[in-house]
């Protein structure tokens, strides 16, 4: 049998926010701060954001925190870093991202969000690589997330809790952002359970069904921070037209480019945004 320990989330009798709050205590111990006041989770091709926001204090591996799976997407740091604002504030930067298709369950896709939340962030900041739908939209394109649909046919609410959803992603944190970017669009993501990417007919659904960008992360999250009382940004970059708009075959290389050559644009767009905060 097994000696391998096992992650204290897949327990469903474990309280998933104190798994939380002693991942956030672990968090203030390695990093030897107390509070952070913004958390950003960086997906594809928003990496290099990190370096621009501050001074870092203190980076550690993801996985030696409580609740935390190793990162197993390429493009994902896999580490949580510790960062002092120009103003001295503390930003918590989630490189880990657990992606809901590596069939983890809910509570640790949602594990980075709730010790944020734990950790005194009030601030989410949700970012990711994903398909655009609209034509004008070109790779490399920075987009504000105005709403979500969820198709993964799952939540991390647990139990008879119900959530307001009407304005989960801050129009005032939006329009701060427009300040800074006034050419910044938005639209409506729509999470597939992935990892496969979508068929055209599914893009053209996700169309009809009032969506603007495809991708596989991000809504779980928002849902999770909306619970924790957190106030949410959204961002995604548009690494490629979505199936059947894009006429030519879709692969991870393609998107993982599409971030590196945008980096540069996007990462002084987010560390701007994180500063107007």
């Amino acid at each position: 049998m097994s000696s391998t320990p096992t992650n204290p989330l897949d327990d469903p009798a474990a309280d998933p926010f104190e798994i939380a709050a002693t991942a956030a205590d672990e968090i203030a111990r390695a990093t030897g701060v107390a509070h952070h006041d913004i958390a950003l989770t960086l997906g594809s091709g928003w990496g290099k954001a990190a370096e621009l926001l501050g001074d870092t204090v203190a980076e550690i591996p993801a996985s030696e925190i409580t609740g935390f799976t190793a990162s197993a997407v390429v493009g994902h740091s896999g580490s949580l870093r510790s960062i002092e604002l120009a103003d001295g504030r503390h930003a918590l930067v989630i490189g880990a991202r657990t992606h809901y298709y590596e069939g983890y369950g809910v509570r640790r896709v949602v594990h980075s969000v709730r010790t944020a939340a734990a950790t005194g962030a009030k601030t989410m900041i949700l970012t990711n690589g994903a398909g655009g739908i609209k034509e004008t939209w070109k790779p490399g394109s920075p987009v504000l997330i105005s709403d979500h649909i969820n198709l993964t046919a799952d939540s991390p609410l647990e139990g008879a809790t119900f959530i307001d959803l009407t304005d989960l992603y801050s129009k005032r944190l939006r329009d701060l952002a427009r300040s800074i970017d006034p050419s910044l669009d938005e639209g409506v993501y729509t999470q597939f359970r992935g990892p496969h990417y979508e068929t055209p007919a599914e893009v053209q659904m996700a169309k009809a069904i009032g969506g603007h960008i495809v991708g596989m992360s991000t809504s779980l999250e928002a849902i999770a921070a909306r619970q924790a009382g957190m106030e949410i940004l959204g961002f995604s970059l548009i690494t490629n037209l979505a199936a059947g708009i894009q006429k030519t075959p879709l692969s991870h290389a393609e998107v993982l480019q599409a971030g590196r050559d945008a980096e540069p644009v996007i990462s002084d767009l987010l560390a701007r945004v994180v500063a107007a905060l």
